[in-house]
């Protein structure tokens, strides 16, 4: 009886992970902390993320709209947050989106990552640095 309870969950999920297609990345999602929106969309066989929204749009000095203030690169740490593009270059594998690389404004720290969709919606993102096995992951969640 259990094994045939597995099996049927296995079944169940393998399909539900096959029926995925390139494009349902695209679309906006908020951040796992829900204080901001990232528009995923596709340009050629790719996928590119930008700031759409930024619930606190204010530097720490009360200066609007928010600023890149973490970047490593001093010349970027004017741009403005909004609009920015954080993801990169994130290309469909037949299961998930990999090679790609992710921009933390929060940290100023670029990762690369890959992305795969949970069975719930939700969008599973893994950031590292070297090798998957390190680094740190998000999960974000379509905007309705």
């Amino acid at each position: 009886m259990t094994k045939n309870v597995l099996l049927i969950a296995t079944l169940f999920f393998s399909g539900v992970l096959s029926a995925q297609k390139a494009t349902d990345i695209v679309g906006i999602w908020w951040n796992e902390e829900k204080d901001g929106r990232v528009e995923v969309y596709q340009k050629g066989d790719k996928f590119y993320g930008k700031v759409e929204y930024v619930k606190k749009n204010v530097n720490p000095d009360g200066s609007k709209p928010k600023r890149d203030l973490k970047n490593p690169d001093p010349a970027k740490r004017k741009r403005v947050i909004q609009g920015c593009v954080i993801l990169k270059g994130l290309k469909w594998t037949g299961d998930e989106w990999e090679g790609g690389e992710i921009y933390d404004t929060k940290s100023g720290n670029t990762y690369s990552c890959f992305a795969r969709m949970n069975p719930n919606g939700t969008l599973y993102f893994k950031g590292y640095i070297g090798f998957s096995l390190i680094g740190r992951s998000t999960t974000w969640t379509r905007y309705k």
